[in-house]
């Protein structure tokens, strides 16, 4: 099942963009965002699924390079 993750920016603490990974993302997975930029995550954080919901969000935190 594919996972659905916000890529979060570590400086702003803004989403960036949603992106699916074809299995849970490692906190050192490097990845390319729709901008083009080559970045490493800092840190994978996995929430709780909402009442009645099977939907796991998952936030991915990087820091870009600009």
């Amino acid at each position: 099942m594919p996972v659905i993750a916000t890529i979060m920016n570590s400086v702003t603490g803004q989403p960036i963009q949603k992106m699916r990974f074809g299995r849970m993302p490692k906190p050192w997975a490097s990845f390319t965002l729709e901008s083009g930029e080559l970045v490493t995550a800092d840190r994978v954080d996995i929430g709780k699924p909402a009442p009645g919901k099977v939907v796991v969000p998952v936030s991915v935190w990087v820091t870009p390079r600009r």
